[in-house]
This record gives C-alpha cells, sequence and structure tokens, in this order.
C-alpha cells in the first residue's frame, strides 16, 4: 500500500500571547504531520489552543516559534502575494455562519470572488454563472433564488451550505472546519456533514475539524488528536484514541458524553466556587 503524501506538517510549533506575568503558552511546541486525503480532528475543551493552532495553519496569526512544512517544503507567506497563493490551498469554515461573511456583499459577489481566486477573472458570464449554479446545486441550494440576495437573508443551515458551495468552487487541498456543526440543528448538521464527506471523496482534499465533539471526531476522522493545555496529549486512529484511550484526559471527555440509557456520572465535572 502506498504511503499517502505529507500536506501539512508542523514541527515544534508555539505560540505566546502576552509577556511577564500576563504571558499564556496558547500552544506549546506540538508536532503533527497530516497527509494528502486525511480527515483530522483535533479534539479538547475550550481554551485548549486548538482554535489558535488553527489561525495559526491558516497564516491568520504568526507562530512564535517552530516551522509548519506545506506539501513537504517550508511555508514562507512573509509577502502578501505568497500569502494570497498560500490561501488558493488551505481555506476554512468557521463556527459562526452569521460573521462569516461580508454584509455588503452579495452572494453573486461572494462566489464571483472564489472563481476569480482560482484563475477565472476573464471567463465568460454564461460559464461562471454554470459554475456557480453547479456549486449551489453541490448543497442542495437553487443558484437561480439566491442571485442577488445578501446571505443574512438566509437561515443558519443555508449559510453553512451556502459556505461549503464556496469551498466547492475553490477546491482547496486543505480544508480546516472550526466546529462547523456547532451553532445549526441537529437534522442541519447532519446534511453539513455529508456534504463535506462527499466533498472530501470527490476532491481528496485533507479536512481538519476543529472540534469539542468528540462523538463527531470518531464519525469522521481517520485521525485524532486531544489537545489539553496547549499540547497535544493523546493521538492516532480514531479506533485507537476513542475505543482505547490510554489518558486520563480523554477518558474524561469520553465520559463527559452524555449517555441516553445510563446515569450521568458527573464526578469528572470540575466545578469551581466563583
Amino acid at each position: 500500500m502506498t504511503e499517502k503524501k505529507s500536506c501539512l506538517k508542523g514541527v515544534g510549533l508555539t505560540k505566546v500571547f502576552g509577556l511577564g506575568r500576563n504571558r499564556n503558552m496558547a500552544v506549546d511546541h506540538v508536532d503533527f504531520d497530516f497527509a494528502e486525503g486525511e480527515i483530522v480532528s483535533i479534539v479538547g475543551e475550550s481554551g485548549s489552543g486548538k482554535t489558535t493552532l488553527a489561525k495559526m495553519l491558516l497564516g491568520l496569526i504568526n507562530t512564535t516559534e517552530g516551522e509548519i512544512y506545506f506539501q513537504g517544503k517550508k511555508r514562507d507567506i512573509r509577502s502578501q502575494k505568497a500569502k494570497k497563493e498560500y490561501w488558493t490551498n488551505i481555506q476554512a469554515i468557521f463556527q459562526d455562519p452569521f460573521s462569516s461573511y461580508n454584509i455588503f456583499n452579495k452572494i453573486d459577489s461572494l462566489f464571483l470572488d472564489c472563481i476569480n481566486m482560482r484563475g477565472g477573472k476573464h471567463l465568460p458570464q454564461e460559464k461562471k454563472i454554470e459554475m456557480m449554479t453547479e456549486a449551489c446545486s453541490f448543497v442542495n441550494l437553487k443558484f437561480a433564488e439566491l442571485t442577488n440576495k445578501y446571505p443574512f437573508e438566509l437561515s443558519g443551515g443555508q449559510m453553512q451550505r451556502l459556505m461549503i458551495a464556496r469551498i466547492f468552487l475553490l477546491k482547496p487541498q486543505i480544508l480546516l472546519a472550526d466546529e462547523p456543526t456547532s451553532m445549526i440543528d441537529a437534522c442541519s448538521r447532519a446534511t453539513i456533514l455529508d456534504m463535506l464527506m462527499k466533498l472530501r471523496n470527490d476532491t481528496g482534499m485533507t479536512i481538519i475539524f476543529i472540534t469539542h465533539d468528540i462523538g463527531l471526531a470518531y464519525f469522521v476522522s481517520d485521525k485524532v488528536f486531544i489537545m489539553e493545555h496547549g499540547k497535544f496529549v493523546e493521538s492516532g486512529t480514531a479506533d485507537e484514541v476513542i475505543l482505547r484511550p490510554k489518558e486520563t484526559y480523554t477518558k474524561r471527555l469520553l465520559n463527559d458524553v452524555p449517555k441516553i440509557h445510563e446515569e450521568w456520572d458527573l464526578s469528572t465535572v470540575d466545578i469551581k466556587a466563583t
């Protein structure tokens, strides 16, 4: 069996905020190697450092220490041109669909920006409309009903589907999905996950889920990384980490998942008096 090529690698990746007494090490010397076409979940509670790590991978914030390698080469996005090229290959879906869009831009403009970013600026208008229609169809939306509208005129679930349609047009090599289903209802959640899985199967992209939902991680992932206080405390295949956990923190995360047919065990919940 041919070993999959590395698409995104981190060595000693660290992020420190503040100085002196206010110094906070949000990400603490983490190492990872994500392969092409892989689905990875980074799981941790709020404050574990997973979103800070995602922002570093996207190039939205600088690293304090360590190196990021993209497609086997050290990432260098110091120039605006290099950063723009990097962003054609790595994109994100964020937690809050209501704050993911520029409220002054219509849906047509959102899609046209994606087409232009992939080098389609000079395509005929008919071809652009065909591409936008195909992208909407992929997520069970009709472009004819969306044209000339603003994203805020849609429901939360529709806005997340619109974000996936945007990814369909961009076809990045890596997609970072930061809690993409946490703010939508259960029915929409299953639909969004199915669409992301289909997108991976159709394009071969790597998907990195940033989540606190360990059940979601087990359901979708090839590999799972458990993050606590800025460090990866456990990693492996989904079966290894979820079914045969070794670390106390991982076991606590699993124990915190409510079970319908069992009495809830709240003994591991850390309740501090204020």
